[in-house]
């Protein structure tokens, strides 16, 4: 098992390569049977690295500016749970959602299961309804 200080050196190299747009850089810090689930993002079944590397892609060209902070890093045992900001604008459709021009900022949970040295799963969660109404796309 990888002590707490490798594990948060792990999750700092994934928020700089996210952030970089450096996606090659996964290749040292997720596995390459990688593993998301996500119930606010149902269409997107992340089952290895490279549909990890994807989905990143794809939500880039929905919010090429956006930036990811990992505002809290806990780590116990071969988990590591995350508190993270996500800022962006809209300059893409998202799903079903043309390109608003707007700003996005909200905040989502994660917990990452490590294993041989790499990230190997990823359960996250946030309020799509937050995103949307940022987005004005619910009807009052």
């Amino acid at each position: 098992m990888a002590d707490a200080a490798a594990i948060r050196d792990l999750i700092q190299r994934l928020e700089d390569a996210m952030n970089s747009r450096e996606l090659d850089l996964l290749d040292d810090i997720v596995a390459e049977d990688f593993v998301r689930h996500c119930e606010a993002t149902p269409d997107f079944d992340v089952r290895s690295r490279e549909d990890f590397k994807e989905f990143l892609r794809s939500n880039t060209a929905s919010f090429p500016d956006n930036v990811q902070t990992f505002v809290q890093v806990v780590v116990e045992g071969d988990r590591a749970g995350i508190w993270t900001t996500y800022e962006g604008t809209q300059q893409g459709p998202l799903g079903p959602i043309p390109a608003t021009g707007r700003k996005v900022s909200f905040d989502f949970g994660g917990i990452f299961r490590v294993e041989d040295g790499k990230l190997a799963e990823l359960w996250v969660t946030w309020d799509n309804m937050t995103i949307l109404g940022q987005l004005g796309a619910l009807s009052g």
